[in-house]
């Protein structure tokens, strides 16, 4: 049977000049598993240009804020955010560097112009008005992994302060042969977090240097030149204290080609020194011959964003949390496409797993009451960092040792339902034991991810609460080509390296009628199933031996122990 909108589905799109979608079916409210038109309803809203790309600190944002905020409350649950109210706030510097700012490599007299968005992509996170470099010396520092439990130290004795650190991409085993010592020291193919561009910004900075750049191949960055360089000189982060320590002034991505060059005008080539650097016996060097200089005048403005955090209190165990998460914000506007359109909607990444988020809620709070309470979190500015997620996690609303878990969904499939569901970061936790339960309790088993060098399990916001040890999962449907049940694997990989190839932070990653989000379901139902079994569990998830995340929560564990908060 066909029914309209409730009556606030209807307030919340005509406030935003959206009244026409309020005519479209929806399911019934009874419905206990996720709906797959509901998913589609809900990203259809918060993917159309009325939303203008959810872009934090903009009018854009206050519209979704009250979007999601009405459709929390309209579901009968708590407020979970700061005072009573529904939110968190956030405060976040806002950077944007000026237009074809002038960058160099200078060789003598000679100098190589770098045209952002085209040879490199940097911005910064410092509230300045500019950024002056003068003839820093630039130092290749291979993989820039300082990694002592490996036996590992890509720095040496050089000094980075005042200088430009030029990083490869990855890690050391990335593009290891089997034959070679390196080969397993950093987990293989999977990728380690030293193989972050976060992590080499922030060894860069502990450093004393004044910029890094990530030296981009594709393979190793697990996404192209496009999505690089989606936004051009545009940063945020979390506003910092005054005495905290401070972060570089420039970072980002080198385009392979202008490497490659900057290596030749230092007498090197390239490839030898990116083999060389696979080595534990490589240290970093300066190129000599040749420095980096750049004058950027910046624009930046300090901006207040917004967490959104409902709960579902529970009944016997209401002082024990589970989370489930995803992020509201998407990459906002940029410049015209070939079809003029300059929204990057955010669609799938992550509407989708928004809509996810709030599907779980509506069948939870129908449902019949848990033990455990639960927060429905959906973070801001994952897009610029994960930088939501990370102010919670240190400034948690919740006690993060009474938080059991986090489950969060980010990008799902939108080809169909699939007979595997993909496992993001084998190894980690034994909730990947509950993940498999609850496949098999669908007819599906678990797939380990097959793009592991792509790192995703740093990639979102999941990654916050497991560094706080809060054991986590997640569901990315641009893991692994999914084992579709219309046209297998090879199915599921064409879906990923379309979405990837063409729509990955771009205008075109839009709502779709004809998505099939059958197979989105089936995998947001495997989060329900687990947090209707945990809910009314006196478990509490631990990290499996070799996590590095598992002394963090044994700690957690003293503290409940000491709370008489386990049996």
């Amino acid at each position: 049977m066909l029914i309209t909108k409730p009556a606030y589905f209807t307030r919340a799109l005509a406030s935003f000049g959206l009244a026409a979608i309020s005519l479209l079916p929806a399911p019934t409210l009874a419905s206990a598993t996720p709906d797959p038109q509901a998913l589609s309803d809900t990203v259809r809203v918060l993917a159309s240009d009325a939303f203008g790309g959810r872009a934090p600190g903009t009018a854009y944002e206050a519209k979704t804020i009250a979007y999601l905020v009405e459709r929390f409350e309209a579901l009968g649950l708590t407020p979970g955010g700061e005072n009573g109210d529904w939110t968190q706030k956030i405060v976040l510097n806002h950077t944007q560097l000026q237009q074809n700012p002038q960058i160099q490599f200078q060789q003598d007299a000679q100098s190589q112009r770098l045209a952002q968005g085209q040879d490199l992509e940097i911005s910064t996170v410092l509230a300045t008005d500019a950024i002056n470099i003068d003839a820093a010396p630039i130092v290749f520092v291979g993989y820039g992994a300082n990694a002592p439990e490996r036996d590992w130290d890509d720095f040496g004795d050089i000094d980075l302060t005042g200088k430009v650190a030029v990083f490869l991409v990855n890690d050391p085993d990335f593009e290891a042969l089997s034959t070679d010592a390196v080969a397993g020291r950093f987990g293989g193919k999977r990728m380690t977090y030293y193989g972050r561009w976060t992590y080499k910004f922030e060894e860069a900075a502990r450093r004393g240097a004044l910029a890094a750049l990530v030296i981009h191949e594709t393979a190793g960055a697990g996404y192209g030149w496009q999505v690089a360089a989606s936004s051009p000189g545009e940063n945020y982060a979390i506003a910092l204290a005054k005495h905290a320590p401070q972060p570089l002034s420039l970072q980002g991505w080198l385009h392979l080609d202008a490497a490659k060059d900057l290596f030749r005008q230092a007498g090197r080539r390239f490839e030898t020194e990116k083999r060389l650097a696979q080595s534990s016996d490589f240290k970093a060097f300066e190129l000599q011959g040749v420095t980096f200089n750049t004058a950027i005048s910046v624009n930046h403005e300090q901006i207040q964003s917004s967490n959104v955090l409902a709960l579902l209190p529970g009944t016997s165990q209401k002082a024990e949390y589970l989370m489930v998460s995803s992020h509201w914000d998407a990459y906002g506007q940029g410049a015209p496409d070939v079809q003029g359109r300059t929204v990057r909607p955010g669609a799938n990444d992550d509407a989708l797993g928004t809509a996810g988020v709030i599907e779980l809620a509506r069948i939870l709070a129908a449902g019949p009451p848990l033990a455990r309470s639960i927060i429905f979190a959906v973070w801001t500015a994952e897009e610029s960092g994960l930088l939501g997620s990370t102010a919670y996690a240190q400034n948690p609303l919740f006690p993060i040792e009474q938080t059991a878990l986090n489950l969060t969904l980010d990008i799902l499939q939108t080809a169909g339902p699939a007979r595997d569901v993909i496992l993001v970061g084998e190894g980690q936790s034994d909730l990947e034991g509950d993940l498999a339960r609850a496949a098999a309790r669908q007819g599906r088993v678990v797939t380990p991810e097959n793009l592991p060098e792509n790192g995703l399990f740093f990639r979102a916001d999941h990654f916050s609460m497991a560094r706080a040890g809060v054991p986590v999962l997640l569901l990315m449907g641009i893991a692994g080509g999914a084992d579709l049940v219309t046209g297998g694997r090879a199915a599921g990989d064409q879906w990923i390296k379309d979405y990837i190839g063409n729509c990955y932070h771009q205008t075109c990653d839009v709502w779709d009628p004809n998505w099939d989000l059958r197979g989105a379901a089936q995998d947001i139902e495997l989060f329900q199933m687990i947090l209707q079994d945990l809910g009314n569990s006196t478990r509490w998830p631990q990290w499996q031996d070799g996590s590095e995340f598992k002394a963090i929560r044994e700690q957690s564990q003293v503290t409940r122990t000491d709370s008489g908060s386990l049996p």
